[in-house]
């Protein structure tokens, strides 16, 4: 390996060191599964890693891991309700599941949040946790700038209007 192989394998600890957490708090709290997220964020940053001599020359490396992470979580849980669905139809009955919520937010503000609708969760999360920008999150979530701000304005509005009635 060379140099320059040096430096971009550097470049890639850097990325990883400064985003995995941040990433995997975030996409746990909006998936309410932390460890499908870790799963789906290694899995993102596996991926930019064979590939990193051409991610780590984009403007956002960490938007493209990002971005690759949360379509593992769709395929994730498309593949799940696909489960689940199968199951019911088997047995003829609906099984709950339950969903383990990250430790660090009380269990009333994640109910809160679970209610929300998955794009404004999703929103939320990349948004506050992450504490991306707006563009970043439309980035990593595939809407434009306009949509996001609307699944943001609508989650802290849901959120807000929880609150006052508790």
């Amino acid at each position: 390996m060379g140099p320059g192989g040096l430096r971009e394998a550097d470049d890639f600890d850097e990325t990883f060191r400064a985003s995995y957490a941040p990433m995997v708090r975030a996409l746990g709290l909006a998936c309410g599964d932390p460890e499908a997220a870790a799963d789906a964020v290694q899995d993102a940053f596996t991926r930019a890693y064979v590939r990193w001599a051409r991610i780590g020359r984009y403007d956002d490396p960490a938007g493209w891991v990002r971005h690759v992470a949360l379509n593992r979580l769709r395929d994730h849980f498309r593949r799940a309700e696909r489960g689940r669905r199968a199951v019911e139809r088997l047995a003829g009955r609906a099984d709950a599941t339950a969903v383990t919520p990250p430790p660090e937010l009380p269990s009333g503000v994640l109910a809160d949040l679970a209610a929300l609708p998955r794009q404004q969760r999703i929103a939320l999360s990349l948004y506050y946790v992450e504490q991306l920008s707006v563009q970043e999150v439309a980035h990593a979530m595939d809407l434009s700038e306009g949509a996001v701000k609307y699944h943001l304005h609508a989650g802290r509005a849901q959120l807000r209007s929880r609150l006052e009635i508790t």
